[in-house]
């Protein structure tokens, strides 16, 4: 039978959660945490579990310094449990005579915000053994003593309920502590702890911009001066297992080039990610399977959503997948996306979510509101990547939000926030609008500039020796949308609404322009220049200009130079 070293008494926490991790092991009770881990050390229990985390209170320190010691362990796994915390008095007594309230340390700190409230001038008595406090009470009948702990607890002591949850978003993480590394799940988090470290300026940035350049998200990061010594000790903990690639590079290049340190990291362990965060989508459904759809799926599986794909080419069809997920998300070619919706969207259900990606929002967006029922969320969300992006990480996402977008929009939302998205919101009409500046018209440009270039037969060797650099963004545009999948860039330019006016008021404007040119109205040129630069900030010029030099210094190298 397994044997779990845990924190006692009987109707503990600890005992609760060591029993939902396995029901038929054998617990071994202790009073202080040190004890449980000493008894994993002498090997009397073949795991130990312990709390190293609270959303009332916060992290357990003393789970860090003590493992931090131990020469053999593992964090191994998780268990997140809700913590029911009620107030009682003994049978007989009076609520508005209490002057004591007996508890265990960690309680008061989780209900701080109650006794504060309810019981601010009462005396506050923390018990390492509450058993043995309330056994004292009962057997004493002492008058004027309360007790905060479970209802389990109370109730079996004969103590008599007066307010049950007196504190809401109460849970606590216990850490399994094993003795091998757990193996891979696929959705995994890896803790870390480094040994006293040496003063040095930028030290701490310099660490986790290892794993930032890797794309390795930290999920906690906690600091403290160690007690001997006084240096400092960090302790991180990141998405993914110590056997990945990214993160054992990561940490080899810590110790060796920002630690200078053999040995400095020690691994605390690998396990199960858990997210203390409150998770309210289970799952996402694509509607279309083309490389941006697998893109989003395979980071949202990251993050611990199921997700599932259907398209004209998949085993399980829209119709059936909209049953079985809460977000269906469109992602197909901007020229059916609307008539993607209107198809499929009567089938989505009050309490589902409707998102979709796509380059043209305001048309899209009415097809949703008028095609699903009104209790279906609703939002537009246009990611300006394409999937041969690494990362979303300073990417650019234009986002629409809709009077019915809810809970589950706000969560996709924080999924890309999460990721380095950079976020911004739009109304529908400015959405269009900008798209046009800055899609549609620059697609626009390259490909007229392609089709000129072949009109007169100028190859590209010649457009090297007779551009300077700033004449060269636009042939490096022109380049990057030929060297491209066509289609989708002829589905930009063919956009409709708002994207439209800005194209049509290009070429006229360009149209006065060619007209000034040959008449050689330079005067007149360079007044329109002028005026021109008055609708641009000083701050817009100097930080394009700063762009566009790093640009020429790229562009000036000898590897540079077209061939």
């Amino acid at each position: 039978m397994v044997t779990i070293a845990t924190m006692g008494p009987s109707g503990s926490n600890s005992v609760l959660a060591a029993k939902q991790y396995d029901p038929e092991a054998d617990l071994k009770l202790y009073l202080k945490l040190s004890d449980c881990l000493d008894a994993f050390k002498r090997k009397e229990a073949d795991f130990a579990l312990i709390p190293v985390y609270n959303t009332r209170e916060g992290e357990v320190k003393e789970y860090f310094r003590l493992v931090a010691k131990m020469e053999e362990g593992y964090w191994i796994d998780n268990v997140v449990l809700p913590i029911h915390l009620s107030f009682g008095i003994f049978q007989g007594n009076n609520p508005s005579q209490v002057k004591t309230i007996v508890g265990r340390g960690p309680v008061f700190r989780q209900c701080d915000e109650y006794i504060e409230d309810n019981y601010p001038d009462v005396t506050l008595m923390a018990v390492q053994n509450i058993e043995e406090a309330m056994e004292e009470i009962r057997r004493e009948e002492k008058s004027g003593y309360a007790v905060i702990d479970s209802e389990q607890l109370l109730e079996q002591y004969g103590f008599q309920l007066i307010a049950r949850e007196v504190v809401s978003h109460n849970r606590t993480r216990f850490a399994v502590i094993g003795r091998s590394i757990a193996p891979q799940t696929g959705y995994d988090a890896t803790a870390i702890i480094t040994h006293p470290l040496r003063d040095r300026v930028g030290m701490l940035a310099d660490i986790l911009g290892e794993f930032t350049r890797r794309g390795i998200n930290i999920l906690d990061l906690q600091s403290e001066n160690d007690i001997k010594t006084q240096k400092l000790r960090i302790y991180v903990e990141i998405e993914g297992h110590i056997e990945n690639n990214n993160i054992s590079e990561a940490i080899q290049t810590i110790e060796t080039t920002v630690i200078q340190e053999e040995s400095a990291l020690k691994i605390l362990g690998s396990f199960p990610r858990v997210d203390m965060r409150v998770k309210k989508i289970r799952n996402f459904g694509f509607i279309g399977s083309g490389d941006m759809s697998q893109w989003f799926a395979k980071r949202l599986e990251n993050e611990g959503y199921e997700t599932h794909i259907s398209g004209r080419t998949s085993i399980i069809p829209p119709e059936k997948m909209i049953k079985e997920v809460d977000v269906v998300i469109v992602c197909v070619p901007i020229s059916v996306t609307a008539k993607t919706i209107k198809q499929y969207g009567p089938l989505l259900k009050n309490g589902q979510a409707l998102i979709i990606l796509a380059g043209e929002s305001e048309k899209t967006i009415q097809a949703a509101l008028d095609s699903t029922d009104p209790g279906v969320e609703v939002m537009f969300v246009h990611n300006l990547w394409g999937p041969q992006a690494l990362t979303m990480k300073d990417k650019n996402a234009a986002i629409v939000r809709t009077p019915r977008s809810g809970s589950f929009c706000s969560e996709f939302e924080a999924f890309l926030y999460k990721h380095g998205a950079d976020i911004y919101h739009d109304s529908a009409k400015k959405h269009d609008l900008l798209m046009g500046v800055g899609q549609k018209l620059p697609t626009a440009i390259s490909v007229a500039l392609a089709m000129t270039l072949k009109q007169f037969g100028i190859e590209s060797r010649d457009i090297d020796s007779h551009s300077t650099l700033t004449s060269l963004y636009g042939i490096l545009a022109m380049a990057r949308v030929h060297n491209q999948n066509p289609r989708t860039y002829a589905e930009i330019m063919a956009t409709r609404g708002e994207g439209e006016k800005i194209v049509r008021s290009f070429a006229e404007n360009l149209r006065a322009i060619i007209d000034r040119a040959e008449h050689g109205d330079i005067n007149e040129l360079s007044e329109i220049m002028e005026e021109n630069k008055k609708s641009m900030s000083p701050s817009f010029l100097r930080s394009r200009m700063k762009q566009a030099k790093a640009v020429d210094d790229v562009m000036s190298r000898p590897d540079m130079k077209m061939q």
